[in-house]
């Protein structure tokens, strides 16, 4: 079957998550800069979350873009992902109302850390419908930077039980090495 449905369905679902992001910030009631102190923890969580749902629209986009046809499989691997992404507004909005408590960044932490590991199911079932030697296979590789994100995530994890800043931390890590789009699959299409 063709991806077009399922690039659609996806960018939908990621908007939604977006603009929900968006609604869990609060207007505050005072018209001076220091009624917007209250919001700074939301509002940091809200631009981490941002980024990373970005960064899961652009390497999905680019994903896609190396592929000619989806399966079943591939279709139910991909809703595993929007679940996991699905949940990032939540997380986020209560590590931002509880200033980045223990429980909260967590919670975080573990979402995408299940994040990681949807998106990694998704590109290696898209991998095994067009083989071993297909653009995606060549372009994945070993997919260090996915294996090491996920150590990542649970580095992270771990951390913000001892301070949930060094979990905030780690997990802004990833985002950076992320930030800048995954060209292994640019630089393979060209080929």
């Amino acid at each position: 079957m063709g991806k077009g449905r399922l690039e659609a369905f996806s960018d939908g679902v990621l908007a939604i998550i977006i603009t929900i992001m968006v609604l869990e910030m609060k207007v505050p009631h005072g018209s001076n800069l220091d009624a917007l102190q209250p919001l700074l923890p939301v509002f940091i969580s809200y631009v981490l979350s941002f980024i990373y749902i970005g960064i899961y629209w652009n390497n999905h986009h680019h994903l896609l873009q190396a592929v000619n046809r989806v399966s079943g499989s591939a279709l139910w691997a991909n809703v595993h992902l929007l679940f996991w992404l699905s949940l990032v507004p939540f997380a986020t909005a209560w590590m931002g109302e509880n200033h980045f408590s223990r429980w909260p960044v967590v919670l975080y932490g573990f979402i995408l850390f299940m994040a990681g590991i949807a998106y990694y199911i998704l590109a290696h079932c898209l991998t095994g419908i067009h083989g071993k030697d297909s653009e995606l296979a060549r372009a994945l590789g070993n997919d260090i930077k996915g294996i090491l994100s996920v150590i990542l995530y649970l580095i992270g994890i771990g951390l913000a039980f001892i301070n949930p800043w060094l979990g905030f931390s780690i997990y802004s890590v990833v985002a950076a090495i992320w930030f800048i789009p995954d060209s292994r699959i640019e630089k393979n299409i060209k080929r």
